[in-house]
């Protein structure tokens, strides 16, 4: 490898990590901020919550880390366009390889990173993140309830309410239960609870004592109420209320599945590398700017040109979801059409620097 195409390479890497660490910096803290909002720390706990953070951004990385090499090619060429020092290596023979070489040696390792995030580590971070959500939305886990406080959960109409809590034994007193079916409303009340993990399934169970069962039949006129020793309710299961997830399947079930959702989502994974690569090769033509031009300008046509790019990628992907374009094409016209593009780009950049060196060969 030459003096060149390690200055280069250099001058791409240098704003790379920095870029990425801002990237990814603003994206845990966004999620954090909805979190938050959510109250999520209330149900599932500290811990829980900046595990679940972490896998949304693990997941977000094979969006974010092309974003971030996209954006380091076109400031890192730009500057070195902004001081002519491109055209002082096309003046010493350099060439064009000396650019797009060094350019690629550092996409292709990052993009079969991004390969990997996308074929493997996105849906293993989906599946863990489906089910903390699931142990978030679950109704009567009381490990996570603080005494004194009314619990909601708006997607089952539950609110739990516990006046007091032996943090030691797990004993608590004075439980208000609130939940709603399509036929009733029910409202538990007891003086004690105890939570275990049941012996038949391993599900954990609510053991109330001592207490009255409300049920409030929404068409019925006649309304129950029944006095209990011993009520047992146990959790739903948070696995189970998964279902079916496509982003949480592995890439090899996707590939054998002939549903045009999975096969979207599997066509989304398998172009994330390819559209790394591509990113890369269209940013080298967009970072060639005058001395003259402002970097902002460049900054904000490079910008337009990936929102373009990365809304059609949704489009094209849901094209596919509702079969509207079948297999193949599927999400590749897309790329081919980024690749059509990059390489015309390419070609007129190629052509402009030889203008210009031939115009300053003219003036001497």
């Amino acid at each position: 490898m030459s003096h060149i195409q390690r200055y280069v390479i250099r001058e791409v890497l240098r704003p790379f990590s920095f870029v990425l660490i801002i990237l990814v910096t603003l994206f845990a803290c966004f999620s954090s901020a909805r979190y938050l909002a959510q109250a999520v720390t209330e149900t599932l706990g500290i811990y829980f919550m900046i595990k679940l953070i972490l896998l949304k951004t693990l997941i977000a990385l094979e969006v974010l880390v092309p974003i971030a090499l996209y954006t380091s090619v076109v400031i890192g060429l730009g500057r070195l366009h902004r001081d002519r020092e491109i055209i002082a290596l096309n003046a010493a023979g350099a060439g064009d390889k000396n650019i797009v070489g060094p350019i690629m040696l550092v996409s292709i390792p990052i993009a079969l990173l991004v390969g990997y995030l996308s074929l493997y580590a996105r849906p293993w971070a989906y599946e863990n993140s489906y089910r903390l959500d699931a142990t978030a939305k679950a109704d009567l886990n009381t490990d996570r309830l603080q005494p004194g406080r009314f619990y909601g959960n708006e997607k089952t109409g539950t609110v739990i309410y516990i006046g007091a809590k032996d943090e030691a034994s797990g004993e608590m007193d004075k439980i208000f239960y609130y939940t709603r079916t399509p036929d009733a409303s029910e409202i538990t009340v007891a003086r004690k609870a105890t939570q275990d993990r049941g012996l038949e399934d391993g599900r954990l169970r609510v053991n109330l004592h001592n207490g009255w069962l409300y049920r409030l039949q929404r068409e019925a006129a006649a309304d129950a109420l029944v006095s209990y020793e011993k009520l047992v309710r146990f959790h739903q299961d948070p696995q189970a209320s998964i279902g079916y997830k496509r982003k949480a399947q592995t890439t090899a079930t996707l590939l054998g599945s002939d549903r045009a959702e999975d096969i979207a989502e599997a066509q989304w994974r398998l172009s994330r590398p390819v559209a790394t690569l591509l990113l890369a090769l269209i940013a080298i033509p967009l970072s060639r700017s005058s001395p003259r031009q402002g970097k902002n300008e460049r900054v904000f046509t490079a910008a337009l040109v990936f929102a373009v790019y990365y809304n059609l990628s949704g489009v094209a992907q849901t094209w596919v979801e509702r079969g509207m374009l079948d297999e193949i094409p599927g999400v590749w016209w897309l790329h081919a059409l980024l690749a059509l593009v990059a390489a015309l780009l390419l070609g007129t950049s190629k052509n402009a620097l030889r203008g210009i060196f031939r115009d300053g060969n003219r003036k001497v």
